[in-house]
């Protein structure tokens, strides 16, 4: 009978200790499932390259790239529709690496433009500076630059 309380007390230890390691382990792994779920939510996605990105750096982060995008927006007084196409597979989405529209192209023609403007006259000894010229500079709203200058009426003739 001593033997049997023995073996009993055993089988009741081993319970013990596996529902022990059972519930450790269910906790180291839910532990490492919530670190991992934790880890992909706060990941930049941003830090791949973007697609088809010919002026800006391939490596800008998304905040930059939305600064710059609703700059444009500003300047020219436009929607991101106007230089970018809408996707094949759901026109109420924009294809933001498609080339499809030529406004996209005049854009990257202007930043280049002005780049080039901006180093050639305001770089002064590589100080870091805002850009001198930039798009509203000139577009003021305005998809098309108006002039701002008024020549003085042609003189009588006579």
């Amino acid at each position: 009978m001593a033997d049997n309380k023995e073996n009993d007390t055993l089988t009741e230890n081993s319970n013990t200790m596996y529902q022990l390691h059972k519930k450790k382990l269910l906790t180291v792994v839910s532990l490492a499932f919530i670190l991992l779920i934790g880890v992909a939510a706060t990941t930049n996605k941003d830090k791949g390259s973007k697609p088809n990105l010919k002026v800006l750096p391939k490596d800008i982060s998304h905040e930059e790239l939305e600064k710059i995008m609703k700059g444009f927006n500003v300047s020219l007084g436009v929607k991101c529709g106007y230089c970018h196409a809408p996707a094949k597979t759901d026109p109420k989405k924009l294809d933001f690496s498609s080339d499809e529209k030529p406004e996209k192209n005049v854009a990257r023609e202007m930043m280049r433009m002005t780049a080039k403007i901006n180093k050639k006259y305001f770089d002064h000894a590589g100080a870091q500076q805002p850009a001198a010229i930039t798009c509203i500079t000139c577009h003021n709203g305005n998809t098309h630059p108006q002039s701002k200058i008024t020549l003085p009426p042609p003189p009588p003739e006579r």
